[in-house]
């Protein structure tokens, strides 16, 4: 679904990706891990072409995405939920999730939000208020919520557990096991906290300064003592 090919990327002088490769299949969540500094978030940024790269392929199915501007990326199924739970506060949380469906350029029904609300019932009962007034794991959940009323087939998430309560991180890594054993999403997750990640991804993908370490199955990456030590922090 989605193939990284000797992907180099940077800011000025400074390389944040090395010749990263790997390849994230249909219906399944692969892991980007690593510590902080180690090309993560540069990585989804550069896929989702908000950073242009100096070397290298980005592939979405036929679609060559490094020739493709950043906002046409949704309408070829790409969506991206950066760190930092971006909801557009002045607006109403219903209003947050129309702009979702807007990027496709399609109507937003009765059926959509329904969907969106059936998947985060926390929504459903602020609808008609500011996205102002929601407390952090709610913000999560619309930010996540946004981007699925896109239709997307690769979503790329960004730390969506950082700062937020156990008990909403389970609940949002629960939900994205769902939506890729029932849907067939594919989904991108970089994430701090490598045990959590490991444990509902299918692949896992470890970079270091920008450079690829190693890619595998989540289970061969956990079960990996001197790998977990040297670059996963537990």
């Amino acid at each position: 679904m989605l193939a990284v090919e000797d992907l180099t990327a940077g800011y000025g002088p400074v390389t944040a990706l090395d010749g990263v490769s790997f390849t994230a299949a249909r219906g399944q969540i692969t892991a980007v891990l690593g510590a902080n500094g180690a090309g993560k978030t540069t990585l989804l940024r550069t896929i989702s072409g908000l950073v242009r790269p100096s070397r290298g392929s980005v592939r979405l199915g036929e679609h060559d995405l490094t020739t493709v501007a950043a906002e046409r990326m949704a309408r070829l199924g790409l969506a991206h939920v950066p760190e930092g739970r971006g909801v557009i506060t002045e607006l109403t949380v219903e209003e947050n999730l129309r702009l979702g469906r807007l990027v496709r350029l399609r109507r937003v029904g009765a059926g959509d939000l329904d969907r969106a609300y059936a998947l985060f019932p926390a929504l459903a009962q602020r609808r008609r208020q500011s996205a102002h007034v929601l407390s952090g794991g709610e913000r999560q959940m619309l930010v996540i919520a946004r981007a699925l009323m896109a239709e997307p087939t690769v979503l790329l998430l960004d730390e969506p557990s950082l700062g937020l309560a156990p008990r909403i991180v389970v609940q949002i890594f629960d939900l994205l096991a769902s939506l890729v054993a029932d849907d067939g999403l594919t989904v991108v997750l970089v994430e701090q906290n490598a045990r959590s990640a490991l444990s509902i991804a299918d692949r896992g993908v470890v970079l270091n300064l920008g450079r690829l370490v190693v890619s595998d199955t989540a289970a061969a990456l956990a079960g990996d003592e001197q790998l977990r030590h040297a670059y996963l922090g537990f």
